[in-house]
């Protein structure tokens, strides 16, 4: 398992280091002026243009402005900011709570509904029920975030017209009640998909010949099911899980601006706006990062339950 789990890591280092050769030279493909930048475009002296230029290494060649980055991240420094004039680590924090509390509470949101809805689909296959939630969900699935998102705005202010959707947070309760609407409409994206696979394992561990030796021998339909074929049937489930929260990482940025969430997206975007190059390599490779522990977490999880990983 040591192995294994050591395999991975690597792995994931290896694509991180590619990623960040990649990123770092594509933001400077936009040609725009980093000193104009800085300088939010006002007129300066010459003195002023060059301390801009030394505090900033912007008299390296981009080789070493990458190892200087590099450098910087090995030791908690993601980069200065153009715009805010910090550095990245300082702008993180609080927004990171937000993407990840809005992954994590839409991922929640669409696993409790998907499993249970796929099972039982599975035991009702080609009823009515069956039948009208996969068009349901064929609908769904065709439905991207941002537009969840305000459809769901607008029914939300006809209905509750009171109700704070939208801003900023202030205590943990507001924290919670401002994620809820925008988990729900991101959460969307994976129910579909993952209620499809539940439902797919689950019709085939119910027709495996495990299955019919049981209920030969007299073990109950709803013992069987929930012990055995829900177990089995959840495995690949995992991988499709930890995929779509990588994609639901990517639909947070739009989600954030819809209901003016202050996350890691909208911070993103305001910085490829501005073309703050330290924000948007380092967000994008944090998003990267964030993507492939999911990943790697998720191969290890598989590991565990179905051992003939281990073994490949």
């Amino acid at each position: 398992m040591g192995k294994f789990i050591g395999k991975r890591i690597l792995q994931m280092i290896v694509v991180l280091f590619i990623s960040s050769i990649i990123i770092f030279f594509m933001v400077r493909l936009s040609g725009v002026d980093p000193i104009s930048v800085i300088l939010g475009g006002k007129e300066s002296s010459e003195e002023t243009r060059q301390s801009v230029i030394q505090s900033f290494h912007l008299d390296k060649s981009y080789v070493e402005q990458y190892f200087i980055w590099v450098n910087g991240i090995l030791h908690g420094k993601l980069g200065m900011s153009f715009k805010y004039q910090t550095d990245v680590s300082n702008l993180l924090p609080g927004r990171l709570s937000v993407t990840l509390g809005l992954v994590f509470m839409s991922s929640l949101f669409a696993l409790i509904i998907a499993i249970p809805l796929g099972v039982v689909c599975a035991v009702k296959k080609d009823g009515i029920f069956d039948k009208a939630l996969n068009v349901f969900i064929l609908i769904l699935n065709g439905c991207p975030a941002f537009f969840t998102s305000i459809l769901m705005i607008i029914i939300i202010s006809k209905v509750n017209p009171g109700y704070p959707f939208v801003g900023s947070f202030s205590n943990v309760r507001e924290y919670f009640q401002r994620l809820l609407l925008p988990s729900i409409a991101l959460g969307f994206t994976m129910i579909a998909l993952a209620m499809r696979v539940v439902r797919a394992n689950m019709i085939e561990q119910m027709n495996a010949p495990y299955t019919m030796t049981a209920i030969a021998k007299g073990c109950s339909t709803t013992h069987l099911v929930i012990s055995h074929n829900l177990k089995n049937a959840v495995i690949p489930v995992i991988s499709v899980v930890s995929i779509q929260i990588g994609s639901m990482v990517a639909g947070a940025v739009l989600v954030e601006n819809v209901f003016s969430l202050g996350g890691l997206g909208t911070l993103l975007v305001n910085s490829i706006q501005n073309s703050d190059y330290a924000v948007t390599q380092s967000i994008t490779m944090l998003l990267i990062f964030l993507f492939l522990v999911i990943s790697t977490v998720s191969d290890i999880l598989y590991a565990v339950i179905d051992p003939r990983i281990r073994m490949e």
